[in-house]
């Protein structure tokens, strides 16, 4: 059956096949499946996570933050496996009713503290440390409606344009072509704007550039979804030089490979416990300037 013919029924029913890669963990409904309580490490943050574009969002603002000076930032980051389903332990839900990664504990107030969803952390610690996130309103507010639109415009490229290119069981025309347009849309407001400032919010290097570069450095560097062709992501240059530039930062070298399970071994460190489980191999890869000199 093509999707031209298919009649939605009055009531939906769930069908556990449906989902295509992902059928085995999706589900219409929350709560936990299994009991398992997280684990918890030895540093003032417990990150529980995968090396998603969204994991790395949390994981590049820890090393980001390390780098600058701010050793109060140390953190455990705990291998969640989505594919098995840990993000639905009864640990995991507790801190984030949704089961989705990343979720954060921050045990270093009086009572620990959850936080989840990646925007929401991120501000978090721009907040408690006082860096990435600007002051001044205006430029705050700048900032904060970037990392909103990723909030709200990715949804369009993951679940959608990904989905129904590369994971659903079959493909469609009319989502393929309706989702490629609009990340199409989303390529060139990004390419607009990067074509009048040298980072995202206008001002400085920000959570704006750590949540946006996850997903979109992703899908003009990495090839992601197998799509840069498809898509003609080259046709992006503003979109690629920031890519780039974003991508040499020592910080987001060693957050990007933190909770990774994918892709060479060398760039892959499952769980960060302490600054030196980022092995030598490693290190000489994410080798260079500081951090802090942008």
């Amino acid at each position: 059956m093509s999707d031209k013919e298919y009649t939605p029924p009055k009531v939906w029913t769930w069908d556990k096949e449906s989902g295509g890669r992902f059928a085995a963990i999706n589900r219409p409904i929350a709560g936990p499946t299994h009991d398992k309580e997280l684990p918890v490490g030895k540093h003032p943050f417990q990150l529980y996570s995968l090396g998603t574009p969204n994991g790395q969002k949390v994981t590049i603002m820890f090393e980001e933050l390390l780098a600058a000076g701010h050793s109060g930032a140390e953190y455990d980051a705990w291998l969640i496996n989505i594919g098995q389903g840990d993000q639905f332990g009864s640990g995991f839900v507790a801190i984030n009713p949704n089961s989705k990664i990343p979720a954060l504990v921050d045990r270093s107030e009086k009572t620990p503290v959850r936080i989840f969803e990646s925007g929401a952390i991120l501000v978090h610690l721009a907040e408690k440390f006082g860096a990435f996130l600007p002051s001044e309103r205006g430029a705050r507010a700048e900032c904060l409606s970037w990392l909103f639109w990723q909030m709200g415009a990715t949804p369009f490229l993951g679940g959608g344009f990904g989905h129904f290119y590369a994971y659903a069981p079959a493909k469609y025309e009319y989502p393929i072509n309706r989702y490629a347009m609009e990340v199409k849309r989303q390529l060139d407001v990004l390419d607009r704007r990067l074509a009048e400032v040298e980072f995202i919010d206008g001002n400085a290097y920000s959570i704006a550039d750590m949540v946006i570069w996850p997903w979109y450095g992703g899908l003009v560097k990495s090839n992601q979804y197998g799509a840069a062709e498809f898509l003609a992501v080259h046709e992006y240059r503003n979109v690629i030089r920031w890519a780039d530039q974003v991508a040499a930062r020592p910080g987001v070298k060693r957050g990007r490979i933190v909770n990774r399970t994918q892709g060479e071994l060398s760039a892959q460190l499952h769980e960060r416990h302490d600054a030196s489980d980022f092995d030598t191999k490693t290190q000489d890869k994410i080798a260079g300037p500081s951090a802090a000199g942008g």
